[in-house]
């Protein structure tokens, strides 16, 4: 593998240019995050293929997707990030530099991780990390992501998938609205738009409140508490955002609400990469000790 990348031609601008191509799968994506146009990471991109004489991306109509070559290609070039990063600042011994990834939902990512990853950023002072809080699911197999909490059980794949709670959800209000259902209000809720109208949560409250009426609707849960604390009417929220909020109440209108499954995913090939185990164990043992938080009481 060595002499294959073995060239006096090899300039790092093109392999920083093939790195973010990877992780994003597009020119135009990548082109943006760069801030050059789409032609310059094509031309950086043919560059590099013709010094390594491989072919690096497969080129599909939905994007690059890469090659085994590639994949082989893009943990060099992640290495050579990693002792970028490294030379640029002095490094303690033992300690660790580079990027990790993470993506999960907006709620668990601003509400539950960022608050808390501080404490492992403290630990480790090189170590970036990028946190992308959106419901879309990135792409771990493209790069685009190094970590991924998703909720449900992941389709198979080239991932080691651990699940490392059960989400408790519960309904959640203002004290005048819980009043307002103590004397025979009928209850006006908060829900998820057009878009959401597929997640679980969304369609279990479509089931049990077929003639809901809805105050508001948000396309993600941290809008929908917002929402709940001004008074607007009634969410279904999982209990770790809710919980504890002085300007909620838990209300009890029908069944409990079935639990949601949140699950870690990384690929296989992160095995062997230290900076990137560590922060999985970090979240692993963080879901362990906050398993009462997601859970809720019996």
């Amino acid at each position: 593998m060595a002499d294959r990348f073995r060239t006096r031609r090899l300039d790092w601008e093109d392999v920083r240019f093939f790195a973010a191509l990877a992780r994003h799968g597009t020119l135009s994506g990548t082109a943006r995050a760069l801030r050059v146009n789409h032609a310059t990471v094509a031309r950086r991109i043919g560059a590099l293929e013709h010094v390594l004489r491989v072919e690096l991306f497969e080129r599909l109509p939905t994007g690059y997707e890469l090659t085994a070559a590639g994949r082989s290609a893009l943990r060099a070039a992640e290495a050579m990030e990693s002792a970028a990063a490294g030379f640029l600042r002095f490094k303690p011994e033992g300690s660790l530099t580079g990027l990790v990834r993470i993506t999960a939902t907006p709620s668990l990512a601003e509400t539950f991780l960022i608050p808390r990853l501080a404490a492992l950023q403290q630990q480790h002072p090189l170590l970036n990390l990028e946190i992308t809080a959106e419901r879309r699911a990135l792409s771990l197999r493209r790069y685009q992501s190094d970590i991924a909490l998703r909720f449900g059980r992941p389709e198979r794949g080239e991932v080691i998938a651990r699940r490392i709670a059960n989400l408790a959800y519960r309904f959640y209000a203002t004290p005048v609205w819980r009043a307002r259902i103590e004397r025979g209000a009928a209850p006006r809720f908060i829900g998820f738009d057009e878009a959401g109208t597929d997640f679980p949560e969304a369609q279990w409250l479509a089931q049990q409140f077929e003639d809901a009426t809805f105050a508001l609707r948000c396309n993600n849960q941290t809008g929908q508490i917002a929402a709940a604390r001004a008074g607007f009417g009634i969410a279904l929220l999982p209990h770790f955002l809710a919980a504890g909020d002085p300007a909620l109440v838990e209300l009890n209108l029908s069944r409990a609400p079935p639990s949601r499954e949140l699950w870690l995913l990384t690929r296989r090939d992160v095995q062997t990469n230290q900076r990137i185990r560590v922060v999985a164990d970090f979240l692993l043992d963080l879901a362990q000790r906050e398993r009462l938080l997601f859970e809720g009481p019996r």
